[in-house]
């Protein structure tokens, strides 16, 4: 498979099947017909090389298409497209959102690259952990 083909869609038994982590990362999701630049604001995401989990404010509907622009270290600048799986409301937190998505469109060389930034976000992670 060529290096810019799109990656497939993971199968529910290989949901799992990429490292997931909780780092804060400068991020701006929007709709996927969405023109205009969208703000981008510092956020805990849970990420994977299969797709990105966070707190929202905004209704999103499942198997929407969004844009997603995250600032990674070094000032790279990813983007992606990422389909709404679910919603979920947060209790006690009136408008307020977990938003769960799945990378589509996504092409080999980009997933190769954020799974990249993702080992070192667990790499410096263990190596704040076990130098303590």
């Amino acid at each position: 498979m060529p290096s810019d083909a799109p990656t497939s869609q993971p199968s529910p038994k290989d949901r799992r099947a990429y490292f997931r982590i909780n780092v804060v990362l400068p991020i701006s999701i929007q709709t996927e017909t969405d023109r205009v630049e969208g703000l981008l604001i510092e956020k805990t995401v849970n990420i994977s090389g299969g797709g990105i989990g966070v707190t929202v404010n905004e209704v999103y509907k499942p198997d929407e298409i969004l844009s997603i622009t995250l600032i990674l270290p070094d000032k790279v600048i990813f983007k992606a497209y990422a389909e709404v799986l679910r919603l979920e409301p947060l209790p006690y937190q009136a408008d307020t959102y977990r938003l769960h998505t799945r990378f589509v469109r996504m092409t080999t060389q980009d997933q190769e690259l954020l799974i990249r930034h993702i080992i070192r976000f667990q790499r410096d992670h263990l190596g704040k952990h076990y130098s303590a």
